[in-house]
């Protein structure tokens, strides 16, 4: 493997980590990108751009955090699946809080945690 780099002043075993970061650096741009709007963003302004960019960043290692859990029991896991998770999860919410009577704890949980699977493509049972 031949790498080259402008800065002649770096040590060899720096270049060599600095250069296999950058798949991790990419992979986290492609996330940003597909998963949580950098993609679709449309501010010109520098203040914008940065506070958008940042936000998209900060997702990709929250969402990462929150996978965790999950690929204990599903490996194949996915962004897509914690996103439906959560919106399941608050979308029921919702409607529970509009019911006249609550059900009680237990069945609570059983109802969001089922309402919360709806939509997954790699379901935790």
């Amino acid at each position: 493997m031949i790498l080259f780099s402008t800065d002649l002043e770096q040590a060899y075993d720096k270049i060599i980590q600095f250069y296999s970061l950058r798949f991790q650096i990419e992979f986290n741009f492609r996330d940003a990108k597909q998963y949580w709007g950098l993609e679709n963003l449309m501010n010109i302004q520098e203040k914008a751009v940065t506070y958008a960019a940042n936000l998209s960043f900060f997702m990709i290692n929250f969402s990462y955090a929150l996978l965790q859990p999950f690929r204990q029991t599903q490996p194949g896991y996915s962004v897509l699946d914690l996103k439906s998770y959560y919106r399941g999860r608050r979308y029921s919410s919702e409607k529970i809080n509009m019911l006249p009577q609550k059900p009680d704890a237990i069945l609570l949980a059983d109802i969001i945690q089922q309402i919360a699977r709806l939509g997954a493509i790699h379901p935790v049972f």
